[in-house]
C-alpha cells in the first residue's frame, strides 16, 4: 500500500476524536448530568489504561515463555522490562511534575509592594498557566491520548507496509471508533466542572476563563491535534519501520500519564457524593471502550 493511501487511513482513523469535543461546549448541564460525563470519561481512560497495559505487556510475556521454553534468554526480558517501568515511570511521573508547575505558575506571587504585583504577576501569565483546572486536566488527558493514538498509528502503518490490506482497514474503523469515544473522555470534565452560576469549582480563583468557561472551539480543534494528530504522525512512521521497543515505550508512556489524569478525575467524582450516578457513568465508558475494541478483533485484527 503506498504511503499515501496509508496517510489518508491515518487522517480517517485521528480525525474521529472531534466526533466527541462538543460535549465540551454544553452550556448549564444538570448536576447529575455532569456526575456522569466525569464518571464515563474516568471509565473510557480506564479501558485504555487496560489496553495500552496488555499490548506493552505482549514481548515481556513472549520473552518470559521464552525463557520458559528454553528457546530464549533473560536479555530480552530485562530490556523489554527496563523499557515497560521507565515508560510507565515517566508517564506518571512527568505529569505530575508538570501539573505541579503548572498549579505553581497559576497562583500570584505574594511578593511586592500590596496588590499591584500581585495583578503585574498575572498579567505576565501566558498559556496554560491562566487556564482553569478542568481545562488543564483536559490537556492533561489529550496529551495521554495522544501518545497511546501514536502507538495506534504504528500499528496501521506496518500493517499497511506488509500490504495487509484488509487488516489496515479494520484497524482503522477500529480505531475510529475508538478516537470518538476518546474525544469525549477528554472535554467531559470541563462540562462536568460547570457550576450553574457559571464559574469552576465554584470560584473564580484568578482565572480568565471564570467568566465564560465554556472552552472555545479553538482550544477544541487544539485538543483535537494533540490527541488525534499523533495517529497520523504513527501511521507515517509506522509505514517506514517496524520497532516493536518504540511501540512499548509508547504504549507505556500513555499508561502513566493516563493513570494519573484518572486518579484526578476520580477525585472530582468524590465531590459530588453521588455512588450511583459514578457507577453508571463508569459502566457506560468501559462498555463504550470494550464495544469499539470488539469490533476490532471481530474483524480479525
Amino acid at each position: 500500500m503506498s504511503l499515501s493511501t496509508t496517510l489518508v487511513l491515518g487522517f480517517i482513523a485521528g480525525v474521529t476524536i472531534l466526533f466527541g469535543l462538543p460535549v465540551g461546549r454544553l452550556r448549564r448541564p444538570a448536576p447529575g448530568v455532569r456526575v456522569i460525563l466525569n464518571a464515563a470519561a474516568v471509565g473510557v481512560l480506564m479501558f485504555l489504561f487496560w489496553d495500552v497495559l496488555a499490548a506493552a505487556w505482549e514481548p515481556i510475556d513472549r520473552a518470559l515463555s521464552a525463557v520458559h521454553d528454553g528457546s530464549g534468554g533473560a536479555g530480552p526480558v530485562a530490556g523489554y522490562g527496563a523499557l515497560f517501568a521507565t515508560g510507565l515511570a515517566v508517564g506518571l511521573l512527568g505529569l505530575v511534575g508538570y501539573d505541579r508547575y503548572m498549579a505553581r505558575a497559576a497562583r500570584p506571587s505574594r511578593g511586592g509592594p500590596g496588590a499591584m504585583a500581585v495583578t503585574d504577576r498575572a498579567d505576565r501569565r501566558r498559556g496554560p498557566a491562566t487556564w482553569a483546572p478542568a481545562k488543564r486536566l483536559a490537556l492533561l488527558i489529550a496529551v495521554g491520548i495522544g501518545l497511546h493514538n501514536f502507538a495506534e498509528g504504528l500499528a496501521i502503518g506496518q500493517a499497511a507496509a506488509r500490504n495487509a490490506v484488509a487488516l489496515a482497514t479494520v484497524l482503522v474503523i477500529g480505531f475510529a471508533l475508538h478516537n470518538a469515544t476518546e474525544g469525549f473522555g477528554i472535554v467531559a470534565p470541563l462540562a462536568a466542572e460547570k457550576h450553574i452560576d457559571g464559574h469552576i469549582d465554584g470560584h473564580i480563583d484568578g482565572h480568565i476563563d471564570a467568566v465564560d468557561p465554556r472552552p472555545s472551539w479553538g482550544f477544541l480543534l487544539a485538543m483535537a491535534a494533540i490527541a488525534g494528530g499523533p495517529t497520523f504522525i504513527g501511521t507515517a512512521v509506522g509505514h517506514s519501520f517496524t520497532s516493536e521497543p518504540v511501540s512499548v515505550a509508547f504504549l507505556t508512556l500513555a499508561a502513566g500519564s493516563i493513570v494519573y489524569v484518572i486518579a484526578q478525575l476520580l477525585g472530582v467524582a468524590a465531590r459530588a457524593k453521588r455512588a450511583d450516578l459514578v457507577a453508571y457513568g463508569l459502566l457506560i465508558g468501559l462498555l463504550a471502550g470494550f464495544i469499539t475494541d470488539a469490533i476490532v478483533t471481530v474483524g480479525g485484527a
